[in-house]
């Protein structure tokens, strides 16, 4: 049986129900972990006081701000982890942005900030939190992160963001060869096409549904709590010798090749 008691799980990136995030720490609280959110702040506070009510049935024993583009703000999120659980066992990345405006279109009329900006929040902050949650998991433990089919093929009006996909697939399997020795493993989750507040910046999400729908072998998409499922799967010890992997969690879309 799945069981996370006496787990600490950091979740980051909820910003609503519909958030993978969100069914990610439904199903770590299900299975016994003790969950902590973090939340990305605005100045109006809207932000927090959403994921607030949201995460409250998970009586989340930490909920932090934490903006992966401010160091000092990382810095304070994980003295604040170690100074009220000592130690983590889990780290859930689920972060990603892009603008709008580099989601459809051309990739090649990717801008220089765009670019950056991309691969800065997708893809360096999963190298950037693990390094913070490493001196934290002192028995070890499981970093799980948030892929799409992106990144290793093209898909249309994917663009920066697939880029962005691409390397984070490849910091999961440097994170996993570096931290190894730690009994630290770390794995990406590459999720079918869902309708969440990320993916409605992408030119055609609905078509893109669609489509998954009728080629897949089930003939459907995924739930938020199928991907949670798998993640939490991955982070218990029935998974204790998978590290490095990419697990797809998409109704067997990728195995399909018309």
């Amino acid at each position: 049986m799945l069981d996370l008691s006496g787990k600490n799980a950091l979740v980051t990136g909820i910003a609503n129900n519909r958030s993978i995030a969100w069914g990610i720490a439904q199903q770590l609280h299900k299975a016994g972990a003790n969950i902590g959110v973090t939340y990305l702040p605005d100045e109006k506070g809207k932000m927090e006081k959403k994921v607030a009510e949201l995460v409250e049935p998970l009586s989340p024993s930490l909920f932090l701000p934490c903006n992966v583009q401010d160091d000092e703000q990382v810095k304070s999120t994980f003295d604040a982890i170690k100074e009220k659980w000592d130690s983590i066992d889990i780290l859930i990345h689920c972060l990603a942005f892009a603008k709008k405006e580099d989601l459809t279109g051309g990739f090649s009329e990717t801008s220089r900030g765009g670019f950056n900006l991309a691969l800065e929040v997708s893809a360096y902050s999963l190298a950037q939190l693990a390094g913070a949650a490493k001196p934290l998991m002192k028995q070890g433990g499981s970093i799980v992160t948030l892929t799409y089919l992106g990144g290793p093929r093209a898909i249309p009006n994917y663009n920066v963001m697939g880029v962005a996909k691409a390397a984070l697939e490849s910091s999961v399997r440097y994170l996993a060869a570096e931290l190894g020795e730690q009994n630290i493993r770390v794995n990406a989750i590459s999720a079918g096409p869902i309708r969440t507040l990320a993916s409605s910046a992408v030119g055609g999400i609905l078509d893109m549904i669609h489509h998954v729908e009728q080629i897949a072998p089930l003939k459907r998409t995924v739930t938020q709590l199928e991907v949670g499922n798998a993640a939490a799967f991955l982070c218990s010890d029935l998974a204790s010798g998978i590290t490095g992997q990419v697990l797809y969690v998409d109704a067997g879309y990728e195995i399909m090749g018309m």
